[in-house]
């Protein structure tokens, strides 16, 4: 992994983002629709996260691959219960951190890596269905910049992972000829993310690139994660557009 928040800070974070996920689904209509994930209903949405954050614990404890879970057969049980259930999954996974250790070698689809590489992956997926969750009951959504910043460099660090090919081959559309894409946001470093012949290359520093997405960090993590498209308002979009266009497409996970 690149520099990222430490393990403390993932685990709050983990919490934070849970409780708020939590706070946006109790209660709520099992069957609404999930307007940023068409093909998925709310109760799909609320098994996929209670049922990962158990998939990645289970995963830390045992050192070995496990088949994916299929989020259509997560059983998250009735609406009034959702979050306890939810907060047991994150809890789970807490602990397998800590009784493990986030430095121990786990296997993932990145191949060997720390424990805390699972925690920040859930984390990073936990804030982005949050807003997924936020979006199809109506309800406010806010996340930490520190941890909207950590979701973008977390994304960007498998997309620069040549592994990573072989569970999203689209990635491999992303190389380019030394085109360069910014996220510039107003409290925090950017991101330049560059298109070589050989892989996706990034940094964080100082933005001047061909094209460059500018807005306060949570936005510039919904643009990254397709929640949010780059006309918004929230977000201005300067240079060559359909170089964008084309990242937003590809960069998928």
């Amino acid at each position: 992994m690149t520099e990222t928040l430490d393990t403390a800070r993932l685990v709050a974070g983990l919490r934070e983002q849970t409780g708020a996920f939590t706070r946006a689904v109790a209660g709520r209509d099992p069957d609404a629709p999930v307007p940023t994930c068409p093909r998925w209903r709310l109760r799909t949405l609320v098994g996929h996260v209670g049922q990962e954050h158990r998939w990645a614990a289970e995963l830390v404890r045992k050192g070995a691959q496990l088949p994916v879970p299929d989020p259509r057969q997560a059983d998250p049980g009735a609406p009034d219960a959702w979050a306890g259930w939810l907060r047991e999954g994150a809890e789970e996974l807490i602990r397998a951190i800590e009784e493990t250790g986030p430095d121990t070698g786990t296997p993932t689809f990145l191949g060997p890596r720390p424990a805390a590489f699972c925690l920040r992956r859930m984390l990073s997926d936990t804030c982005v269905h949050h807003y997924d969750a936020a979006s199809a009951t109506g309800t406010p959504f806010g996340v930490a910049d520190d941890l909207a910043a950590d979701v973008i460099s977390e994304s960007l660090d498998l997309l620069s992972a040549s592994a990573f090919e072989r569970v999203r081959p689209a990635v491999a559309e992303l190389r380019g000829r030394g085109e360069r894409i910014g996220f510039r946001p107003r409290s925090t470093d950017g991101w330049v993310i560059t298109r070589t012949p050989e892989a996706v290359r990034w940094v964080r520093g100082p933005v001047e690139a061909d094209v460059v997405v500018s807005g306060a960090v949570a936005d510039l993590m919904l643009v990254f994660s397709r929640r949010v498209p780059p006309e918004d308002d929230r977000v201005t979009v300067t240079g060559d557009r359909a170089l964008l266009d084309h990242w937003l497409a590809r960069a998928v996970f």
